[in-house]
């Protein structure tokens, strides 16, 4: 199981990204997906959740209706579609999935908002 982040960069407050993850080793259809981040000082947090049967989603409350997590099951990735960001979505941002009661972790993708 290997996950890949990209997409991270430094943007304006407003701004947008669009991160990806990169999954092998399994198919992303078949797993619950999750986007975490971390700011420094910070415990890593759930951002969005993308269940395996029916494409159901979660979000952080702060994130909701800015951020929308999607699923290419043609591609075997994960986006995260993030808009109207602000200084306070800085961080450094994961992707996961469990697979076969063990948690797997990408290296991370860092997304810097200036104000």
């Amino acid at each position: 199981v290997q996950l890949v982040e990209s997409g991270g960069g430094l943007v304006h407050s407003g701004g947008s990204l669009r991160l990806s993850c990169a999954a092998s080793g399994f198919t992303v259809s078949t797993y619950d997906m999750s986007w975490y981040r971390q700011a420094p000082g910070k415990e890593r947090e759930l951002v969005a959740f993308i269940f395996r049967s029916g494409g159901g989603t979660h979000y952080l409350d702060s994130v909701k209706g800015r951020f929308t997590i999607s699923r290419d099951n043609v591609k075997n990735t994960v986006s995260l579609q993030m808009n109207g960001l602000k200084s306070e979505d800085t961080a450094r941002y994961y992707c996961k999935v469990s697979v076969n009661w063990s948690d797997y972790w990408g290296q991370g993708t860092q997304v810097t908002v200036s104000s």
